[in-house]
């Protein structure tokens, strides 16, 4: 089977998505688009958990992830022809409930109105090429020490909700009780999922989940609610916004990190997938604006439905390692995470500590970002460790982005070396600092 075939239905798929220009076919883009899904499946049952804890409704949260993965991708596939899947981004979200929701006590729906609103402003700086020009602006380092620092911020989620580490008057984090299920399942979650990735077995994530839940519910440290049932309704979070209260000057730079978070997110991951399946041309991405207007679009569609903001998943090069490189690819992916609607009731069963190895997974990924940073420089560096370790140490993805950019800005200045500041780095570094004095 191939898209070169007589018949009609995967002849319009040949032309449509050109898969012969491009030197594939739909048998290999429907195994990149599974082996797609297998690896990034787990964010079905990651972001209800996440997001529930900011008092969102679980089974409708589960819907609006699940359709919410489908648009971004098949926008993605549809619009932009490209390999590459979307879903809510984890970081995002733990970010919306732990610091956002829970940490400057505002609702959930404030929250939802700012990912809205960071949407709107993704897709005005996509459509006037913005959004290039500040990726741009930006020093590698700081663009590193984002990534490594939400790492860390996740790490020490998955920590603390497996009880693995806890709270201390005298020393504010100590070691928690090791012999507790909860950190038990959680550790051997991890080590597992580890030991799959490196035998390269496909969807290791969600195998080790599903392995941990299992166990549980066999162990009753876990209630099972079923595994298929009819979609829940999605009425508790759709269209739940609350625009106004999201554009109050203390959500403003709540706003900002949701855009600049994914701002680098999306961009990097669409390079280094396209790069992956050989779709640059010249060092540059063809079809880049549609790329970009895609995920913007599913940002607000996904705050509209009732989650934090999609993201293109840096899963998606698992697909394009097995040769995928077109839509048809991302469009697989949309229509397997609509299957997933069915199967709300065993993303309900999944306690917390199931959750936490993935996050600690994803967090290992993340911290990758440690590597690319020039630690000989330390101008360069003192900043990137700054940003990334603000970010755990304050619970705050916003504190470590602001104290990042701000320390840049000085230690260049005071070290001689304004020229590196770019112009856009001292705005921000501007705005950060009159949040601080002026907002608290």
């Amino acid at each position: 089977m191939n898209g070169q075939t007589t018949n009609g239905q995967l002849s319009f798929l040949d032309r449509f998505f050109k898969l012969s220009e491009n030197g594939t076919n739909v048998k290999t883009e429907v195994l990149a688009g599974l082996t797609i899904f297998l690896a990034m499946s787990y964010i079905v049952v990651a972001n209800p958990n996440i997001l529930a804890g900011s008092g969102m409704n679980h089974e409708a949260v589960f819907v609006a992830t699940c359709i919410a993965a489908a648009l971004g991708s098949a926008m993605m596939g549809i619009v932009a022809n490209y390999p590459v899947a979307l879903a809510p981004g984890m970081g995002l979200n733990a970010y919306f409930t732990f610091s956002v929701v829970k940490g400057m006590g505002v609702s959930w729906e404030i929250a939802l109105g700012a990912v809205f609103f960071s949407g709107i402003l993704f897709i005005l700086l996509s459509l006037f090429k913005i959004r290039e020009a500040l990726i741009n602006a930006l020093p590698k380092s700081l663009k590193f020490s984002i990534a490594a620092g939400i790492g860390l911020f996740l790490g020490l989620i998955a920590l603390k909700g497996a009880g693995i580490v806890k709270s201390h008057p005298e020393t504010y984090i100590t070691l928690g009780n090791l012999t507790e299920p909860a950190a038990i399942y959680a550790i051997c979650g991890f080590f597992l999922i580890i030991a799959l990735d490196a035998f390269k077995i496909k969807g290791a994530v969600i195998i080790g989940i599903l392995t941990i839940t299992i166990a549980a519910v066999l162990t009753g440290h876990a209630q099972f609610a079923g595994i298929v049932s009819p979609p829940p309704s999605l009425e508790p979070t759709f269209m739940q916004m609350d625009l106004k209260g999201a554009l109050s000057s203390s959500m403003l730079g709540v706003i900002f990190v949701f855009f600049f978070v994914d701002l680098f997110d999306s961009s990097g991951t669409l390079v280094a997938v396209a790069h992956r399946a050989n779709l640059l041309k010249d060092g540059k991405l063809p079809r880049l604006k549609k790329a970009l207007l895609a995920d913007s679009t599913a940002i607000v569609a996904g705050a509209a439905l009732g989650t934090s903001s999609t993201v293109a998943y840096v899963e998606s090069a698992a697909g394009a390692a097995v040769g995928g490189k077109t839509g048809l690819t991302a469009c697989v992916v949309a229509i397997l995470f609509l299957a997933c609607l069915w199967f709300s009731p065993l993303a309900k069963t999944v306690p917390e500590f199931a959750i936490a190895p993935a996050l600690l997974f994803v967090a290992v990924l993340m911290a990758r970002g440690f590597a690319e940073i020039d630690w000989s420089d330390l101008t360069e560096a003192a900043p990137a460790f700054i940003t990334a370790i603000a970010m755990p140490f304050t619970y705050s993805i916003a504190n470590g982005i602001a104290l990042g950019f701000i320390s840049y800005t000085v230690i260049k200045i005071l070290s001689g070396r304004i020229k590196d500041v770019t112009p856009t780095v001292f705005i921000v570094s501007i705005l950060w600092v009159l949040k601080f004095v002026i907002l608290g």
